[in-house]
C-alpha cells in the first residue's frame, strides 16, 4: 500500500523547519506545507470526496499548488492538473472527460482570468459538485458571485490527517496530453509510476537530503515540473523557489539571490537565460552554485549546450519523456562523457527500442525508427479510452510517435516527431536537423522549421527565424548560406524573420500555429 504524498510527509517529519516553498518574500516550511495539505484533505473528506474520486486543479506556480496537490492525494483522490490557459469550454471538456467531482481554481489576474473561465466551465458540468476559488489573499471575499473561496473552505479544518493508502498501481494523477493531434486524452498515472520516476531522477542527479535549492519555472501542471522538481525535490527536502511566469531577467536575479543549485527548463528557457546574462549579472556567482542543469520537453540545440557550458560552467543533462511515461524515460549519464544532441540512455528500470509502423524492431546503429518504451514509468492507459490505449500499447510497450536513432554505444538521438517530418520530393527532411544547422549562423538566435504545401515537391521547407541582436542577415543571404551547409533537398527555400515564436504554456514551440 502506498500514497505519493509520502514524499511530503517524510520530509516534513525529518526536516520540519526547512523551507519547502519560496515565492518572493513568502517562505513556507515543510511542516507548514504538510499541515496545510492536511487541511485540504479534511475539507475534501468533509464534502464527500471518496478514495478514487477525481479532483481537478488549475493553478500557476504558487505555494497553493503543492498544498492542494498533496492534499488531494492524502484524501485518496486522484489529482487532475489542468493547463492554466484553458478557456471555459475547454475546462468543461476536461472536467467532464475526467469525471471530476471537485475543482480548485486560482482566481487569476487581469491578464489571465483563470477564475472566471474556470467557473464558467464548472457551471457546464453537473457532475462536478464542488468549486473552490483560490484567491491570492486567502481572507478575501470571492470576486465571482456564488463561488466559494478556498480560504473560507479550509478555515477551521484540522491540520492533522492520516493519509489514505492505495494499491501501488492505483491511479494518483491524470495528466492531459497537449492535444496537438486531436482532443486531449488523460494519461492515467499510478502512485508507483510517479514515485519511482521521481526517486530515479534523484538517484541520477545525486540529490541528497536537505541540500538543493531549485528554481522552479516549469509549470507544475505539466509532468516535467511536477515529477522532476516538485515530487523529486520534496522527496529530498529541497527548497523550491517558484517563479509563476518565466521571465529571463527575473530568473537571473533569483539565481543570484537564492543561490540556486538546480535548474530545469525547456530549450527556449535556456535561450532566454543566456540572453539575460548581461554585464551587470554576477555570472561567476551563479556558476559557483549551480550544480545541476536539466533540459527536456523538446530537443535541445547543440549550440545552446555549448554556450551554457562556456558561460555557466555546467553541462546540461538532456532527458526525454512524455506525460504517458511519468514523464522521464531517458537521460544523459552524468558519469559518462557528454554527447551533445543526445537524449542519453534509458533510466534505471526502463527499456527502449526503435520500431517501424508494424511494431517490428528496427535494428542497426543509426537506423531511424519510432521510440517504444517499457518499464515502471508507463501509464495505466488513457482514462476511459481503451481503443486509444490499444493503439499505442503492445505487450507492455508504449509507442511514442517520436523518431530517433541509436548509435553503436546505445545513446539515443531524437530525429523528429513522426508527424513533424517533412517529405520533400520523396525525401524525408527532419526539421530538428535543419534548425540545428541554422542556429550555428551568427545572425540566427532561434529557428523553427516546418513544411508548407508545394505543387511540385509535395512540401517545401520553410524556416521562421529570430535574429540575434543587431543582426542584419537577409532572407536571400540566409538561404544562400544554408544551401552551402545542407543537401539540396534539405535547405529552406523560404525564410521568414519574426520577433517571437508561438509557444505552449510549457515553453515548447507551437509549430501548428506556423504556416
Amino acid at each position: 500500500m502506498l500514497n505519493l504524498s509520502v514524499l511530503l510527509e517524510d520530509s516534513a517529519r525529518h526536516y520540519p523547519d526547512r523551507a519547502a516553498v519560496v515565492l518572493g518574500p513568502q517562505r513556507l516550511t515543510y511542516a507548514q506545507v504538510d499541515a496545510a495539505a492536511n487541511q485540504v484533505a479534511n475539507l475534501l473528506v468533509s464534502r464527500g470526496i471518496r478514495p478514487g474520486d477525481k479532483v481537478a486543479l488549475s493553478c500557476p506556480n504558487l505555494p497553493y499548488f503543492p498544498v492542494i496537490y498533496y492534499g488531494i492525494l492524502k484524501a485518496g483522490a486522484v489529482v487532475v492538473p489542468l493547463n492554466v490557459l484553458l478557456k471555459g469550454r475547454e475546462v468543461a471538456y476536461h472536467l467532464t472527460d475526467s469525471e471530476a467531482k471537485a475543482y480548485f481554481c486560482f482566481e487569476g489576474t487581469a491578464e489571465l482570468a483563470m477564475g472566471a473561465e474556470g467557473h464558467a466551465g464548472f457551471d457546464q458540468v453537473p457532475g462536478c459538485e464542488h468549486f473552490f476559488l483560490v484567491t491570492a489573499d486567502p481572507a478575501a471575499a470571492s470576486p465571482i458571485e456564488g463561488a466559494e473561496t478556498f480560504g473560507a473552505a479550509v478555515a477551521g479544518q484540522s491540520p492533522a490527517f492520516e493519509s489514505v493508502l492505495a494499491a501501488e498501481t492505483d491511479p494518483a494523477v491524470i495528466l492531459y496530453t497537449s492535444g496537438t493531434t486531436g482532443q486531449a486524452k488523460g494519461a492515467e498515472l499510478s502512485h508507483s509510476n510517479l514515485l519511482v520516476n521521481a526517486l530515479t531522477c534523484n538517484r541520477l542527479f545525486q540529490s541528497t537530503p536537505g541540500t538543493d535549492t531549485h528554481l522552479l519555472v516549469l509549470p507544475l501542471f505539466h509532468s516535467f515540473g511536477s515529477t522532476v522538481q516538485m515530487n523529486g525535490g520534496f522527496a529530498v527536502a529541497a527548497t523550491l523557489v517558484l517563479l509563476p511566469r518565466f521571465e529571463p531577467a527575473a530568473a537571473v536575479k533569483i539565481f543570484e539571490q537564492e543561490e540556486i543549485t538546480y535548474f530545469a527548463g525547456v530549450p527556449t528557457m535556456y535561450w532566454g537565460l543566456l540572453n539575460a546574462l548581461t554585464d551587470d549579472v554576477d555570472v561567476e556567482r551563479i556558476a559557483r552554485n549551480l550544480r545541476v542543469a536539466v533540459s527536456g520537453g523538446a530537443s535541445l540545440p547543440v549550440e545552446i549546450i555549448k554556450q551554457v557550458k562556456e558561460r555557466l560552467g555546467v553541462q546540461i543533462l538532456e532527458g526525454y519523456g512524455l506525460s504517458e511515461t511519468s514523464p522521464v524515460a531517458t537521460f544523459s549519464d552524468p558519469d559518462r562523457e557528454p554527447r551533445p544532441g543526445s537524449i542519453g540512455i534509458p533510466i534505471w528500470g526502463v527499456e527502449l527500442k526503435l520500431i517501424d509502423e508494424n511494431w517490428k524492431t528496427v535494428e542497426g546503429a543509426d537506423e531511424v525508427g519510432e521510440i517504444a518504451i517499457r518499464g515502471h514509468n508507463i501509464m495505466r492507459g488513457y482514462y476511459n479510452r481503451p481503443e486509444a490505449t490499444a493503439e499505442v500499447m503492445n505487450n507492455g510497450w508504449f509507442r511514442t510517435g517520436d523518431l530517433a536513432r541509436r548509435d553503436s554505444d546505445g545513446f539515443y538521438y531524437i530525429v523528429d516527431r513522426a508527424k513533424d517530418m517533412i517529405i520533400r520530393g520523396g525525401f524525408n527532411v527532419y526539421p530538428r536537423e535543419i534548425e540545428e544547422v541554422l542556429m550555428t549562423h551568427e545572425g540566427v538566435s532561434l529557428a523553427a522549421v516546418i513544411g508548407v504545401p508545394h505543387p511540385q515537391h509535395g512540401e517545401e521547407v520553410k524556416a521562421y527565424v529570430i535574429r540575434t541582436p543587431n543582426a542584419t542577415v537577409t532572407e536571400e543571404e540566409l538561404v544562400g548560406w544554408a544551401r552551402e551547409q545542407m543537401a539540396a533537398y534539405k535547405y529552406p527555400r523560404i525564410v521568414t524573420f519574426v520577433d517571437t515564436l508561438p509557444m505552449t504554456a510549457t515553453g515548447k514551440l507551437l509549430k501548428r500555429q506556423l504556416s
